[in-house]
């Protein structure tokens, strides 16, 4: 079995349409320790769906079982439950991880550019994966590039070294990177939390507009962030997901008191 790359749909999903990612009554633990608890949620595609909550909630990770980079934590695993992502259980022993990983990207907390050059940071994962042709390779970093909106800040440097940049647009250059493989989803673990105010907004513009392209799932601390970048936000508190709905309702007219705490600052 392997993920498909089905035709996108609008950011506006119709009644109906298949989620890009299904959550469905999961747990998981870290060794003898819960720490989520029959979590189910559906991602829809082309939207940006938040995870808020205090630290040590489970947040991130459920975004690590997305594209099961906890698969590298000795002793962690999804003890039930599943996770479908385009029809397919992702624990399914058919499914490759790499190839999954390629399919669900992630960005990580703090910006990890490899210690080469900008070009070659792009153009790694094509590479990889077995492209060869320069013209190709060109192609592919500057629509990577361009979609980070990060090409016109470093087009006549390709050359330079990666960690030579700003924080700010060496996270835009992670971002790049995992676009470059051609992802259906991507994941963002508190993106813009190493970043300044200035290099934030640009990030947070940024994630707006691959809306258009991706689906994008983002852990974050900053209520205000969430409210700002997000179609739909889930709070999770003590390893449960206490609320899941649009963005506006969770803030505006949250149904459950934990969630109304957490977001006028009682507590977290």
């Amino acid at each position: 079995m392997t993920l498909e790359s089905p035709a996108k749909p609008s950011s506006s999903p119709s009644p109906g349409a298949i989620p890009a990612i299904q959550v469905k009554g999961v747990d998981f633990h870290y060794g003898d320790k819960q720490v989520l608890k029959d979590v189910s949620l559906d991602v829809p595609a082309n939207q940006v769906v938040a995870f808020i909550g205090p630290s040590g909630c489970g947040k991130t990770t459920l975004l690590r079982c997305f594209n099961r980079m906890n698969d590298l934590v000795p002793g962690a695993r999804v003890t039930k439950g599943s996770i479908v992502i385009e029809g397919a259980d992702i624990a399914d022993r058919a499914i490759d991880p790499v190839q999954l990983r390629r399919h669900v990207g992630m960005v990580f907390q703090k910006y990890n550019p490899f210690p080469r050059s900008i070009y070659d940071n792009v153009a790694y994962g094509p590479r990889t994966l077995g492209e060869k042709s320069k013209s190709a390779l060109d192609e592919v970093v500057e629509r990577s590039l361009r979609r980070a909106a990060l090409w016109d800040e470093v087009k006549d440097r390709l050359d330079d070294i990666a960690t030579g940049l700003s924080g700010g647009q060496q996270q835009r250059l992670c971002i790049a990177r995992t676009m470059a493989v051609d992802p259906e989803i991507i994941l963002m673990d508190e993106p813009c939390s190493a970043l300044d105010p200035l290099a934030t907004a640009r990030v947070e513009e940024l994630i707006l507009s691959l809306r258009e392209h991706y689906t994008i799932v983002i852990v974050t601390h900053n209520m205000q962030q969430a409210t700002r970048v997000s179609d739909r936000t889930a709070f999770f508190y003590l390893g449960e997901m206490v609320e899941y709905d649009s963005t506006r309702k969770i803030f505006d007219n949250p149904v459950h008191k934990r969630t109304l705490d957490y977001i006028s600052g009682r507590f977290g």
